[in-house]
């Protein structure tokens, strides 16, 4: 049996500077137990941007989504921010991500002059 799922979610495409979704994913009636590692593979080519980003949304109803959040700890004080992973150089990147979720929707932008810019994002998500 195979234990991961690869799947397109944007293919090679000139970014824009507003969030576009891919295709979201969906997992609602898969076997959770068979979900729990997502690794996000986006081939990206800067161009004239200043950096691309990648925000990460999950949804166990298919309508209401959460962001991924980061938090920085500060003596006993824990803030939480809404999560984006930013991208500064051409490459092929992954993102590595625990996930308990029916539904994940992956979103691309880029920051500054969108001229020749590229990113393509895949998603494969599996048991660790």
């Amino acid at each position: 049996m195979q234990d991961y799922n690869i799947q397109d979610v944007r293919t090679a495409a000139i970014l824009t500077t507003g969030y576009v979704a891919g295709t979201v994913l969906d997992f609602n009636n898969t076997n959770p137990a068979l979900r729990n590692q997502l690794n996000i593979l986006a081939s990206f080519t800067i161009g004239s941007l200043t950096s691309a980003q990648i925000k990460v949304e999950y949804s166990n109803d298919g309508t209401t989504y959460y962001q991924d959040t980061f938090e920085a700890i500060s003596g006993t004080t824990s803030t939480l921010s809404l999560g984006e992973y930013s991208i500064a150089g051409t490459g092929n990147y992954v993102i590595q991500i625990p996930i308990k979720a029916a539904y994940i929707k992956i979103s691309a932008k880029g920051t500054g002059t969108v001229t020749s810019s590229s990113m393509a994002i895949k998603a494969v998500v599996g048991v660790v």
